[in-house]
């Protein structure tokens, strides 16, 4: 009887919260019935967008921008000087100790194709600056690598948070239903600090998370057909599996059971569309040599190449990371004298290509492309343990990032610091104004795409942010 009356009280819980279940699902969803909210049809977003895809490129480690797109004559007249007394008043620093050395400028500077002054190191770029629109006023609230990267994507430095690709593939839905509207590119040997959670759907249904592509084998591991199973075989293997979903949604009425089915449907579909999309051996060799990329080999240069041929495929959000860029001055692989200028020849002539090609190909006006890091990087040198090779300790208070395409200004350049590049004293850009303005770009209000998650509407720039109007053409 005990047994008899356990099950009694399962089916009953069961039933019931499947039923009430089933019922704020549908209410949420605005009834007719069940049915998940993931990518499908184009959705159209509240007004008129000035961008349809954005490609997001993020230095990961931070790299020290006073250096490449800030120009302080004061700093190089300080160097090798110990830092002002008022720099130094109740500042916090990751591992500067005692009273540091100011470090001025290691590398020369040339005319960009706006008339402002850009570091040499970034020929190419500075070609296409005219496209360009500099914003050397970012700040952030954070002073360490992974929350610092959370940040930027997730609007919160704690996990959790849905990335900036989901809520905008949450809130326009897929371009191109055969390949995944949010796709990820790494490149530089390892994935951020922050890990993979900067491209996760957080409390978002699974399937606006990001799609992370290899760019060496297989695009997507597993994706392929095992050996010995034929296209017909597969196919009748998913339908037997998405009836046996179909059912369970129906009793359990949980949405991830709907996103599954979703992901079944995609991961058919790409086992054409990604490996097509992924082949750049089809792009001329004269557009291989404009990126600086080769067919065979994973590169960040490859990466941009790929991003292009993803947002002419209707692909809605596009993120690169490239790591190496954290420029501590330990030693010759982090320090300003020999890996900034390696990094900078990895990525300045594929950058260039990226903003030429689309252009070219009448995408730019369509295109927001984002170039940035997690945070700045001091004025002083960092001198950890008393180290002879040069670099900068990380700083928040102020940074440089650059955005092109996609309805920003061309050629313009927004705010400024002080005379050591290390505070912000016209225009201020917060990360979240950041946020809301990429979301203005595509159409949304940022106060408005929200989601209700434990109790309250959640949104990625959290109840902050403001849209910047100076940086929209």
């Amino acid at each position: 009887m005990k047994d008899f009356d356990e099950l009694c009280r399962r089916r009953f819980l069961g039933g019931s919260a499947a039923s009430l279940g089933a019922a704020a699902l549908s209410d949420l969803l605005g009834g007719g019935g069940l049915r998940g909210d993931h990518d499908g049809p184009v959705k159209k977003p509240p007004f008129a967008p000035r961008a349809k895809s954005v490609i997001y490129m993020h230095m990961e480690g931070a790299p020290p921008t006073i250096d490449m797109f800030d120009r302080k004559p004061t700093l190089d007249r300080f160097d090798g000087e110990k830092c002002p007394d008022e720099l130094m008043n109740k500042e916090r620093f990751a591992f500067i100790k005692g009273h540091p050395k100011m470090l001025g400028h290691k590398h020369g500077w040339i005319r960009a194709s706006n008339g402002i002054e850009m570091c040499d190191l970034f020929p190419h770029l500075a070609q296409q600056m005219s496209d360009v629109t500099l914003v050397r006023s970012m700040f952030t609230d954070q002073f360490n690598h992974a929350p610092a990267q959370m940040f930027i994507y997730t609007g919160s430095p704690r996990f959790g948070r849905p990335s900036m690709g989901s809520w905008l593939t949450w809130g326009l839905g897929s371009g191109n239903t055969d390949l995944p509207s949010y796709v990820v590119l790494v490149s530089g040997g390892k994935t951020p600090s922050s890990g993979k959670s900067v491209w996760g759907s957080g409390f978002l249904p699974s399937v606006h998370q990001g799609v992370q592509c290899r760019t060496s084998g297989d695009p997507v591991l597993y994706l392929g057909t095992p050996p010995g199973v034929d296209g017909v075989t597969r196919r009748d293997s998913i339908d037997a599996i998405q009836a046996l979903d179909r059912i369970a949604a129906e009793r359990d009425s949980d949405p991830e059971t709907l996103t599954r089915i979703e992901q079944y449907e995609l991961a058919f579909r790409m086992q054409t569309s990604v490996p097509e999309v992924m082949d750049v051996s089809q792009e001329s060799q004269e557009t291989l040599d404009m990126y600086g990329a080769d067919a065979s080999q994973a590169s960040f240069a490859r990466n941009c190449l790929l991003a292009r041929r993803l947002v002419e495929k209707d692909v809605r959000f596009v993120q690169l990371f490239d790591w190496g860029w954290d420029t501590h001055g330990t030693n010759p692989s982090d320090d300003i004298i020999h890996q900034l200028p390696l990094k900078c020849k990895q990525t300045d002539r594929p950058v260039a290509a990226l903003i030429k090609d689309l252009r070219q190909r009448g995408l730019l006006d369509d295109t927001l492309i984002l170039w940035t890091g997690e945070f700045g990087r001091t004025a002083m040198n960092e001198e950890r343990g008393g180290s002879q090779y040069l670099g900068r300790d990380h700083h928040p208070h102020s940074y440089t990032m650059w955005m092109a395409g996609g309805g920003v200004k061309g050629g313009y350049v927004h705010g400024e610091t002080d005379e050591f590049g290390y505070s912000i004293t016209k225009d201020p850009v917060h990360v979240h104004d950041l946020q809301a303005t990429v979301l203005h770009l595509m159409g949304f209000h940022h106060e408005q795409l929200t989601y209700p998650y434990q109790g309250r509407d959640f949104r990625l720039t959290d109840v902050h942010g403001k849209v910047i109007q100076d940086l929209i053409s």
